[in-house]
This record gives C-alpha cells, structure tokens and sequence, in this order.
C-alpha cells in the first residue's frame, strides 16, 4: 500500500463561522485571518494505492460551479485535482474508488463535470465506485435550511443517475470494518448525519483523515467547534471521545482543511487533550 496527500486547491472562510462561540483574539493566535476575517483553508485529499485499487478520499470544490459561486470562497493557489494525480502518474480515469466522507461541496465537489459540450453534467471519474452511507445520502438529497447551501444537488444527482453510486453499510454502533476498501470507519453525526472518518492502518501507524471532525489543529480544544456543525453538542462528545484514543494510540491525524499542516498528533495534558507536534506527510511515511 501507498498514500499520497493530494492538493486540490485552497480557498477562503470566515474565521468567525470556523470557530463558532470562540472570540477572534483566541482563535487568530492558531489560525490568522486577512482584513475581512477570512482564514486560509486547504483541500487536501487522500490517495490511496492498494493492490488493483486506487481509492481516493474527498475531492475538493471541482471547478464547475459558476465565478459567483465561488467569489465566495476565494479560491487561490497553483494546485488542483488533474495536476496533483499528474505528479503522480496518474489521471481521474485510473481512479477505482472515490471514498465521500459526505457530501458537503468542499468535500464532493470534484466528483461531477460538465460534458464535451457543457449541455449536462456526469461524473468526473468514468471508471470509479463512488461510495457514501444511505443514511447521510438522504440526508443530504432532502436538505435542511442550516445545510442547503452545502448540499448541491449538482454534485449529489449525477452520482446516483450514473449508476456508479455504492452505500456502505455501518454494521456497529462506531466503527465498521470495511472489508471493500481495506479501512475501518468512524460514522460522526455532530457536523452533519453520517459523516465517515476513516481510519486506515500504514507503516505500523494508525492514520486517520480528519475531515470535519477535526478541519485544523486551532480546532483540538473541545469548545473550539465550526458554527457549520449541525449538532455542536454531539460534536463535543464526538471529539472528545475520538480525541482521547487519539492520544492514547498515538494516532498521525491527516487534515483536509488545515492550510498548514498536513498532519498532527496530540497527547494529553492538565488542561485535557492539546497539540503534541506537526509535520509534513512525508516526514513520517515515506
């Protein structure tokens, strides 16, 4: 097995709906912001090679949506999704399986294009698999008001009417051993239903792709919880929970969001579970 962090851009977010009821004097010092309060995001995806398989975790924004759409995200950098699998040797057509940890656009976006002829949209990955939960799948096709915004049903239709969609099944309560894809998941509700986390076993390490359970690492203190989150409470026992086994099993935490840092580990403290170090993927595994 071998696994690549893919770049797919960065883009721009209010620092304020990043951090919810923390005030910004406390959440600058870890995540500054620019003169309209915007902080820098990533979109940092996951490769994964595994035999005939290649999996591919998230897919960033895509580029389909309107220049009004994404003026709201300020989108910058030289990276995308097309130049990232280049570097590799790879192309979208090699992908086998696209792993969805839900569908909010900056998670799912990439996963649809427009044709040839810009007359309708198909997936972006004609040879894959695109896996998701049946539960967060309806939950996201039936929007709520808090989410809609997010939930694009450009991004979400083509998936289904492909015939390319696949659900996996959570068979216990928190952790499902996915046979299929070779990793085991954890199934979140704070940020929205179902959201999958995956934990995938590398070199000896546990690896885990944090995506909206933890976006930075300004995020590790408990209260520190995006005004994004459906279910704030939830998400403070989600974390609180991930975040303990996280520092008693020492596990490397790859994060989608974070324009920093690629991956972190934490440990525990007086104050409760905080920062232990950061470091560049391939400081770690090679």
């Amino acid at each position: 097995m071998q696994i690549h962090p893919i770049d797919t851009g960065n883009f721009k977010l209010d620092g304020g709906a990043m951090f919810g009821v923390v005030p910004k004097v406390i959440w600058q010092k870890t995540n500054p912001c620019d003169s309209n309060n915007l902080i820098d995001m990533a979109l940092r995806c996951m490769l994964i090679e595994d035999g005939k398989r290649l999996i591919l975790i998230d897919n960033g924004t895509g580029t389909k949506q309107s220049d009004k759409f994404f003026s709201y995200y300020f989108p910058f950098g030289d990276n995308n999704l097309d130049s990232s699998l280049a570097k590799l040797g790879f192309h979208r057509d090699d992908i086998t399986d696209i792993f969805l940890t839900h569908l909010h656009f900056d998670h799912c976006g990439g996963s649809v294009k427009w044709n040839k002829d810009r007359t309708g949209l198909e997936p972006a990955f004609k040879n894959a698999k695109f896996w998701s939960n049946k539960d967060h799948w309806n939950w996201a096709i039936k929007p709520n008001a808090r989410e809609r915004a997010s939930f694009l049903k450009e991004n979400i239709n083509p998936i289904e009417e492909s015939g390319q969609l696949n659900f996996i099944k959570q068979k216990e309560k928190n952790f499902l051993s996915a046979s299929d894809l070779g990793f085991d998941i954890l199934f979140a509700d704070g940020h929205t239903e179902k959201q999958m986390i995956p934990h995938i076993q590398y070199q000896g390490k546990t690896l885990v792709f944090m995506a909206d359970l933890l976006p930075t690492v300004g995020h590790i203190p408990l209260p520190y919880v995006m005004s994004y989150d459906t279910r704030p409470l939830i998400t403070l026992e989600e974390k609180g929970i991930f975040l303990k086994k996280a520092a008693d099993n020492g596990y490397f935490l790859f994060l989608e969001h974070d324009g920093q840092n690629e991956l972190c580990t934490v440990k525990h403290t007086e104050k409760g579970v905080r920062l232990d170090q950061t470091f560049k993927f391939n400081e770690i595994f090679n």
